[in-house]
């Protein structure tokens, strides 16, 4: 509801007189009030026009004022109702609240006690629009490149989004393969800079010696094999984004004029002694922690600081509970459309295999398995035999059996222990688990977010427990 319109009231009341009267009642608080007698034309309008409170008569000519609740509650309409009735009951009132009503009111009552209950209907259907709103425009399952929906995916799209319009700079961390380039574009395709161009600088990739020059150029006869003139990165990038990946890679005294060109927006290029100036944003990113290649010497704090303006942490792929499946079926079927093959999903084996796998390399290996299956495979379905083994602790589902990958010492290869001494790491593990899930009544999200793991890491436990 506007905070310059007038609230739309809906008042349905099979009583004229009382409805001149609600009428009148609620005249001071300037509300733009239809009236109508029965319940069907209550739905009618509500069809073709918004309302921003209902007060509904319970007993109505044509239905009940419960049916019309239920009605609009199975619409999914969010106007919030207040329910009025001469029959009133501590059952009947329990319905109405229990069906969705906001508030219940007993014939007769006074003119304040109607205007205080409508403000605060009108409160109610006020935050439910801003909590739809909300969860429209943030719970997605796709953003600028990114597919899930996860809660640690949600806070990053909601970083990126109060972040992009700014000119400050971004520092993104995250494990090899959790998709900090795509981060930065999405950065850059949400911010203003979004018409000018996005330069990507791999820093691991380059030789520290080129370095200097693909960030900044160099004239012709700088150094040897210097043939000609080169535009570097942060000229290329002027009017965008200038996107560092695996900063700290870095060789220390280019990281000294980096920091001179953020100071001050201008560089010279290799060989050359004139000043350049361009217009750019910085988003760099890493897989290491930067605080501690600070601590080692190899990154400089004053360029840290300079730099880590913004922070995001792009969550691993394990920690992402469902998302697995869902980035899965997108490369799927992408690559399934590549390659002109015929599937369009996996059953439940591969579903489990995905769901379990630890994925150490993140969504980029996830990828590769994913390409693997498709190139080598054509059928509907990618079925268990078609995963590929993998090495790690984790259980690796095949066709035909469950086994673990990895071989674990016997311990008869290790000198006599009085076993009773020596508790079992899984059956710590498992007693911590089933304690914390205690406490929390059964609520295992909770029991996870109290122990400081994913709920689909608990939920992958207790099923092999029981196996």
């Amino acid at each position: 509801m506007s905070s310059i319109e007038p609230a739309k009231i809906l008042l349905v009341e099979d009583s004229r007189s009382l409805a001149r009267a609600y009428i009148e009642f609620l005249k001071p608080d300037g509300y733009d009030i239809t009236h109508v007698e029965k319940g069907s034309e209550a739905i009618l309008w509500l069809k073709d026009n918004q309302a921003d409170a209902i007060v509904l008569d319970l007993m109505l000519p044509d239905m009940s004022g419960l049916d019309i609740l239920q009605t609009l509650r199975q619409n999914d309409n969010d106007v919030e109702l207040l329910m009025i009735t001469a029959h009133g009951s501590v059952d009947v009132a329990v319905s109405a609240l229990r069906a969705g009503a906001s508030d219940f009111l007993e014939k007769p009552f006074d003119s304040e006690r109607l205007r205080t209950s409508i403000a605060n209907v009108l409160r109610k259907t006020q935050l439910a629009r801003e909590v739809r709103t909300y969860r429209k425009e943030f719970k997605r399952d796709q953003y600028h490149g990114f597919t899930g929906s996860s809660l640690p995916m949600q806070a990053v799209y909601r970083i990126i989004e109060s972040a992009a319009p700014s000119n400050a700079a971004i520092f993104i961390t995250g494990e090899s393969g959790t998709g900090k380039e795509v981060c930065a574009d999405a950065i850059h395709r949400q911010s203003r800079r979004s018409n000018g161009p996005f330069i990507a600088l791999n820093c691991a990739a380059i030789p520290k010696d080129l370095m200097e020059s693909e960030v900044f150029g160099h004239i012709k006869g700088a150094f040897t094999g210097a043939h000609v003139e080169r535009v570097g990165a942060a000229t290329q990038a002027h009017g965008g984004t200038l996107f560092l990946d695996e900063i700290c890679e870095m060789d220390l005294d280019l990281q000294s004029k980096l920091l001179r060109f953020i100071q001050t927006g201008t560089f010279q290029k290799v060989g050359s002694d004139k000043l350049e100036k361009v217009d750019i944003r910085i988003v760099c990113a890493t897989n290491r922690s930067p605080l501690d290649e600070v601590e080692n010497g190899n990154f400089r704090e004053d360029l840290y600081y300079r730099l880590h303006v913004i922070p995001i942490h792009l969550p691993r792929l394990r920690d992402r509970d469902a998302d697995v499946q869902k980035i899965a079926e997108y490369f799927l079927l992408s690559y399934s459309d590549e390659e002109s093959k015929s599937f369009t999903g996996f059953d439940d084996d591969a579903s489990q295999w995905l769901l379990n796998y630890s994925w150490p390399g993140n969504v980029r290996q996830l990828q590769n398995v994913l390409r693997n299956i498709v190139v080598l495979n054509d059928e509907v379905l990618v079925s268990a035999r078609m995963l590929p083994v993998m090495p790690s602790t984790t259980k690796i589902i095949t066709q035909d059996t469950v086994e673990p990958v990895s071989k674990v010492s016997s311990p008869t290869d290790f000198p006599s222990v009085d076993s009773s001494v020596v508790v079992p790491l899984w059956k710590t593990e498992k007693e911590a688990i089933e304690h914390a899930i205690d406490q929390c009544e059964g609520n295992v999200p909770r029991a996870a977010a109290l122990l400081e793991v994913s709920a689909s890491t608990l939920y992958r436990k207790i099923q092999r427990w029981e196996e």
